[in-house]
């Protein structure tokens, strides 16, 4: 199969739809409403064929509804039935010729409902006898599914409403609604809703042969409108060449059997010239890709206007809960009620879902300006573009309340119908932000305007701008204004809000040792940018496409500022503010070797407290520091100390490695050795008694209470510090290093403590040193304990 879903230079695709194998049999099941009285229809609760969409339509094009259309759907997946729900108006009309033609029949806006196989229907008229008019059906479209590949229906309910619990399984629902909610019927009339055995269109009004695989025969029975047979799609055709008949009918019928002649068909004369736009075209989904059948449509070329002058936006007025995978169904269901309506075509030239997906619609070259069948009077030169969904207000603030809850359109299918305005106007110089330009009036009997006056318009009009109507709701009308600031551009909001991919950020600036990820955003939707350049010192060094939001570079060592530059699709550009990178390969260093050193602490038999100390240095940035040995801790660049412990008696090592914020890293580290020398290694004068507990480091220390008692320590080693019990009974000592006094010392503590280091002297190298404890002799208190040294070698 040839490619279904185009996609030119410049265009980013959206997600969403899949593209369907081949044109997808759709079936419109029809079935009449009837009653006795003229100002009530019904349709009672039954069981029906599958069907995902529901029309109402009427004899005569011009005919008017004026009342109420509701229906309740029983849902396929779980088998409850929604609650009443209001169809509206229609909004969009054909063109006076395509509405005048015979079998043309009027209708209400058709209804999603997603999977269904059950139907009730009451149509109540406004006071007057003729307020409902003659023929009266409710039209149930089975938009089909792939026969391979594609994707399936999503079983969400219609709208997505909570389905009635009290809802049977069996033809007839249980219908909570009160009596009181029940349309009353005159007395004698005939309200039981059953389908009358024949369909009430009337002879006059039966479509010609050309439409015929468009309309249902009679009342409940289905029609087929499509063949199985596979039309080539191709991608060429587009988007401003004329398309070709031979692949739209390539094995289309007539109903004698033979070749329909459709496929030699000449263009019409004249014909507009193909026009290049200024800007690349979007990604669309094609005809094909939806799985339209070319033979249910009118035979032919469609007719053409000169070029396309307005863009009016229009909502489908269907729910807004649809999943985007349904959005190829939703516009075959579409496609099938247009049909069945009698319409040539489908009414539009392009829909989008919310997804921002957009479908081609009306056949005859998107970029040609093919007259569509949307907005009455001004159809000819115009392009109807539905958003799918409805977009009134949430709080019903429209004129005309909608079944379904508004919703805001989301920023994806404005972004996408802006990107349709600044192709479409790309072919005429016309800027589409503050373009205007005048229709003449083409129907006689259109509310507000006067046959053959022209009237001014914005370039992207809302479909109220030229109807009746509140289309396309209030939310989507009052985002025109973004739709023409999107398509006229530049692009707004670039900025770059962050680095990765080894760049990290520190303080305002961010460090990399070469490579880097700059990621970026835009208040502007990808669906009109058509690229972005990351600069680095004013210069591109890399391209990404409208849809990317991120790009990797990398950079020499040294300081240099990152910027974003927008394209929008019409060449306009704009530039983000800069951001500092860094690039460094450059490791950081520790000028000296780490120094360690005992600290006051507790001491055990197997962890000695120390103290592990640097300096670490980097000549951008130092990120942090971690010690490997003997354990593993973290710190920040500013740390410079360590407390942590080292096991005594053996050579240890103390390992350190800094890392820069690039990720650079440099080590150091020391081999030391902690010892623990007790009270028998040493030199005592006065009177000590030898002291016996679990407490004391290796079961023993020396006790005093005698004033000018000594004890003392000669030993080698850079750092020392005194282990002693504390408690509140203890007293006072001198110490002296190499002979000199340098402190006193209170060991008295409320609590019992062992074995603390309470004093400690290091030295900037090893060498030989004596340290003496003498006993003060404290009133009332005077006893000491030591357990011994703690020294680092």
């Amino acid at each position: 199969m040839a490619v279904a879903t185009v996609a030119m230079a410049g265009s980013g695709g959206r997600a969403g739809a899949s593209a369907a194998p081949g044109p997808i049999k759709t079936h419109v099941h029809s079935l009449s409403l009837t009653g006795a009285s003229a100002s009530l229809k019904t349709l009672g609760a039954q069981s029906t064929a599958p069907f995902s969409m529901v029309g109402v339509t009427w004899n005569g094009a011009h005919a008017k509804l004026r009342g109420t259309v509701e229906v309740r759907t029983r849902s396929a997946v779980s088998g409850h039935w929604t609650p009443w729900l209001k169809m509206q108006q229609p909004d969009d009309i054909p063109d006076t010729a395509e509405m005048n033609r015979p079998g043309v029949r009027g209708g209400m806006s058709p209804m999603w409902s997603g999977p269904s196989n059950g139907i009730q229907v009451r149509a109540t008229g406004a006071g007057k006898p003729t307020a409902l008019p003659a023929g009266l059906r409710v039209d149930l479209v089975d938009p089909g599914k792939p026969a391979t590949g594609g994707t399936q229906d999503s079983g969400m309910g219609l709208a997505g409403y909570a389905m009635d619990a009290t809802a049977t399984d069996t033809g007839t629902p249980t219908d909570s609604v009160a009596p009181t909610d029940t349309p009353t019927a005159p007395a004698g009339s005939d309200t039981s809703g059953t389908p009358t055995a024949t369909d009430s269109v009337s002879p006059t009004d039966t479509p010609t042969a050309t439409d015929s695989a468009s309309v249902a025969p009679s009342t409940g029975t289905s029609a087929s409108t499509s063949t199985s047979t596979s039309p080539s799609a191709s991608a060429t055709s587009w988007p401003s060449q004329l398309p070709s008949l031979s692949e739209a009918y390539p094995s289309c019928t007539t109903s004698s059997g033979s070749p329909s002649a459709s496929a030699s068909q000449t263009p019409p004369n004249p014909m507009p010239a193909a026009t290049t736009s200024t800007v690349a075209p979007p990604t669309v989904v094609t005809r094909a890709g939806w799985g339209a059948d070319e033979c249910a449509r009118e035979t032919g070329y469609p007719t053409y206007g000169s070029a396309v002058k307005v863009m009016f936006v229009h909502h489908t007025d269907t729910t807004n809960n649809y999943s985007c995978a349904d959005s190829p169904a939703i516009v075959r269901g579409i496609y099938a009620e247009h049909l069945n309506q009698g319409w040539r075509d489908l009414g539009y030239n392009f829909l989008v879902d919310k997804c921002g997906t957009i479908f081609e619609g009306r056949f005859g070259g998107m970029g040609l300006p093919v007259v569509g069948a949307q907005t009455y009077g001004f159809n000819t030169n115009s392009m109807g573009v539905a958003a799918i969904g409805t977009y009134t207000d949430l709080s019903g603030g429209d004129s005309t309340a909608s079944t379904f809850p508004g919703a805001a359109p989301s920023q994806a299918m404005l972004g996408s119908i802006a990107r349709l305005a600044a192709w479409k106007f790309g072919m005429t110089g016309v800027n589409p932000g503050t373009g205007t330009a005048s229709l003449p009036e083409g129907a006689s009997d259109s509310y507000g305007f006067t046959l053959g006056n022209s009237y001014s318009f914005n370039v992207v009009s809302g479909h109220r701008n030229g109807f009746a109507t509140d289309c396309p709701g209030n939310q989507l009308y009052n985002a025109l204004s973004t739709i023409r600031s999107y398509a006229a551009g530049p692009v707004s909001g670039v900025s770059v809000t962050g680095m990765s991919g080894g760049a990290t950020k520190s303080g305002t600036s961010y460090y990399t040792k070469g490579a880097a990820t700059v990621s970026w955003t835009t208040a502007t939707p990808s669906a009109v940018i058509s690229g972005f350049d990351i600069l680095v010192d004013g210069k591109a060094v890399a391209h990404a496409s409208g849809s990317a939001r991120s790009a990797a570079i990398s950079v020499a060592a040294g300081s240099h500022t990152v910027q974003i530059r927008a394209t929008h699709v019409r060449g306009s550009t704009t530039l983000s503010g800069s951001v500092t990178l860094v690039g460094d390969t450059t490791a950081p260093t520790f000028p000296t070797a780490p120094g360690v050193q005992v600290r006051t602490g507790t001491v055990s038999s197997t962890a000695v407290p120390v103290t592990v100390t640097w300096k670490a240095a980097d000549n951008t940035a130092l990120g942090k520091v971690m010690a490997t040995a003997p354990s593993s801790a973290t710190f920040g660049p500013t740390v410079t100390s360590w407390a942590t412990s080292a096991k005594p008696g053996a050579s240890d090592l103390f390992a350190l490695k800094a890392y820069d914020v690039a990720g650079n890293t440099g080590g150091a580290s020391v081999y030391r050795t902690p010892n623990i020398i007790q009270e028998t290694s040493t030199t005592r004068t006065g009177t000590w008694t030898h002291k016996s507990s679990t407490s004391y480091l290796g079961g023993y220390s020396y006790g005093s209470s005698s004033a000018g008692a000594s004890i003392s320590w000669t030993f080698t080693g850079r750092s020392v510090a005194w282990i002693v019990s504390r408690a509140s009974t203890s007293g006072q000592a001198y110490i002296y290093v190499d002979g000199t006094k340098v402190t006193t010392v209170d060991l008295k503590s409320s609590t019992t403590l062992y074995r603390q280091a309470i004093w400690t002297k290091t030295w900037s190298s090893s060498a030989k040193h004596t340290l003496k404890i003498v006993v003060v002799g404290t009133s009332g208190r005077p006893a000491i304990t030591t357990d011994g040294i703690a020294t680092i070698g």
